[in-house]
């Protein structure tokens, strides 16, 4: 399968430049208009200011694009079309239908992978479902996050998630989670989870060496959990209690699968006043201004 890369990946891919992989289904799916595109702007210049160089992901028209011009990104932010949402299951289908989408941490992993970047930043990982015993919904990024080399950033596993039993399958597929300066998983708008952490990192460069290790031992991904900022995270208890109220809004409209997470982020935003938006919005930018750290003190060796 052949790539498409923007000008700027191009030459940091010619100049050896560290780069940072950054999904694009937040663009498509997750964030409402004008929010998401001043998020992936947003992202990208925090990745910059760390000195690497930032590669959003995406598909357009049925081509693979890592690194995206600023036109391809207003469309999937405007959402004027039909996009899809991108595991990795569906880039087949996006590609042999010429069809346009954002990716989630499934496929945004597995096309890092394959184009030699090694960073990526994203905001909260998808694992296990609440009531998974009963639906059986399990996030492709678990086995992705195995299965590809690739170190992501993030703030956590997303909220709405069963987090003890997504812990469980990620240690169980071999996933290390590492905290950055916490002793605690975060969840994603809130600091802590309760869920304690066997490994800790202080900085990008102690980061670097754990990835450096990973690489060589010829293993594959693993996950750096970053806390959102203090004065914009939320109290563990309000979420929980406005996560519980949207999931059971969420039920009696029989909204399922894919959709349940763009349901989640926009009737969390209207419960809170908005917090939950501000939050999301700083949360992937600290993620993204670690992760252009980390890839600039991978790229040291």
């Amino acid at each position: 399968m052949s790539f498409r890369y923007s000008d700027e990946v191009r030459r940091a891919l010619d100049t050896k430049a560290p780069l940072v992989a950054l999904e694009t289904s937040v663009v498509a799916q997750g964030l409402p208009y004008p929010d998401n595109l001043n998020a992936a702007r947003a992202c990208e210049e925090s990745v910059r200011r760390a000195g690497a160089v930032p590669a959003p992901i995406a598909v357009v028209d049925g081509e693979i694009w890592i690194g995206l011009e600023e036109v391809a990104m207003r469309r999937l932010a405007e959402g004027k079309e039909r996009l899809m949402k991108l595991g990795s299951r569906d880039l087949a289908v996006a590609v042999a239908m010429k069809a346009s989408g954002g990716t989630t941490v499934s496929a945004t992993c597995e096309l890092a992978a394959a184009a030699g970047i090694r960073v990526f930043a994203t905001g909260g990982l998808g694992g296990i479902h609440r009531g998974v015993s009963e639906h059986w919904d399990i996030s492709q990024d678990i086995g992705a996050l195995a299965r590809y080399p690739v170190a992501v950033v993030c703030a956590g596993a997303k909220s709405v998630l069963d987090l003890p039993k997504t812990m469980e399958a990620l240690e169980t597929a071999g996933v290390p989670v590492l905290g950055v300066g916490t002793n605690e998983l975060p969840s994603f708008y809130s600091r802590s989870s309760g869920l304690p952490l066997e490994h800790r990192v202080e900085d990008a460069a102690t980061a670097a060496r754990v990835v450096r290790a990973r690489l060589e031992l010829g293993q594959g991904g693993l996950v750096f959990a970053l806390p959102p900022p203090e004065d914009v995270a939320l109290p563990r208890g309000d979420v929980e209690l406005h996560i519980a109220s949207a999931l059971a809004e969420a039920e009696r409209q029989g909204i399922r699968g894919k959709a349940v997470t763009p349901f989640l982020l926009s009737d969390m935003a209207k419960r809170t006043g908005g917090k939950s938006l501000k939050a999301n919005l700083a949360l992937l930018t600290n993620n993204a201004r670690f992760a252009g750290e980390l890839a600039v003190a991978l790229a040291r060796g």
